[in-house]
């Protein structure tokens, strides 16, 4: 899949993208207590979406702009207006290249 054809509501969505950047993770406290989150913005040749990121899944790709990732399970939905995408817990991140240096 590409991210041109990713439509709000998309679900279990399959795709590979390069990171263009990765924003510094923040701290945020919600039920379950404080847990790290940040936004990276994934681009392809056809476009590019932010995607929300969660503790395990930044350390996955932390420093790792310019690579590519592979990410499986995924979902979109409308956030203030623009279309984002989310990782599930059993969705996943996984470097598939890494970027030249």
């Amino acid at each position: 899949m590409s991210i041109d054809e990713l439509t709000v509501e998309s679900e279990d969505v399959e795709l590979e993208a390069t990171i263009k950047d990765i924003q510094t993770p923040r701290a945020v406290t919600g039920k379950y207590g404080q847990k790290r989150i940040t936004l990276a913005t994934l681009e392809d040749e056809t476009g590019e979406i932010p995607v929300t990121l969660w503790e395990e899944q930044i350390d996955a790709v932390r420093n790792r702009d310019g690579s590519t990732v592979r990410i499986t399970g995924a979902y979109t939905r409308d956030w203030v207006g623009d279309l984002q995408l989310n990782i599930p817990r059993d969705g996943s991140i996984e470097v598939v290249e890494e970027a030249e240096t």
